[in-house]
């Protein structure tokens, strides 16, 4: 599966000119990525973001790729960074918000990057079995702020039993990846927890968009 899967037919020509386009450090301009935590019980693992020429990370209805599914599942974000990692120049900059984001908090994350090009960021949410936040290749401001609401997805990689030993982090202390589970197989829209297992959906559901990010180019 490819690392970034456009959403377009490209000639080689197209994918290199958009290689071509990053800038290179001198020329990076930078940006203040200010994440809020909107849900009323949901934690945010630690965060990765990425500035990017092109192209997208994942795509609805298409199977997670077993990096992102880390994060979806463990809030493992090192695969899914060093598959990034190598991609060249078609990556301009990674970094991490570290920590938990709880409930009303807000984390600021300075990147590099190129007015115009492409920025992402994934977490886990906990608790859950495969959630995740997902901004998805959205467009960097030429000048000023852009805010997007996130909405979360599921990973399609695990079944959503909400049984706690399933389910990492500090409400049920379970076991993050699922190798033996298929899940739904496919990348959607999360439909929140139901209270079919430990976790109490008066509780631990909530309703999209789950965070209110600020993109500002300082």
């Amino acid at each position: 599966m490819k690392l970034f899967n456009l959403n377009y037919s490209a000639s080689m020509s197209a994918i290199a000119l958009g290689a071509a386009f990053t800038a290179s450090p001198a020329l990076a301009d930078i940006y203040e990525i200010q994440l809020t935590n909107v849900t009323a019980n949901q934690a945010f693992t630690p965060r990765l973001a990425v500035t990017h020429t092109l192209g997208q990370i994942f795509t609805l209805g298409d199977p997670a790729l077993d990096e992102l599914a880390l994060i979806a599942e463990s809030g493992d974000i090192a695969p899914l960074m060093a598959l990034l990692e190598t991609g060249g120049e078609i990556v301009t900059d990674i970094q991490v918000g570290d920590g938990l984001l709880m409930p009303g908090d807000t984390q600021t994350i300075t990147i590099d990057g190129t007015p115009g090009t492409l920025f992402s960021m994934f977490n886990m949410l906990i608790p859950t079995n495969d959630a995740f936040l997902g901004l998805n290749g959205v467009m960097l401001p030429n000048s000023g702020s852009v805010t997007y609401r996130a909405t979360v997805y599921d990973a399609g990689s695990e079944t959503n039993d909400e049984i706690c030993s399933n389910i990492p982090g500090p409400v049920c202390g379970g076991v993050g990846s699922s190798p033996d589970d298929a899940g739904e197989g496919f990348i959607h829209v999360h439909r929140g927890i139901k209270g079919g297992g430990d976790l109490s959906a008066a509780t631990y559901d909530w309703n999209n968009p789950a965070a209110v990010v600020t993109v500002t180019k300082i």
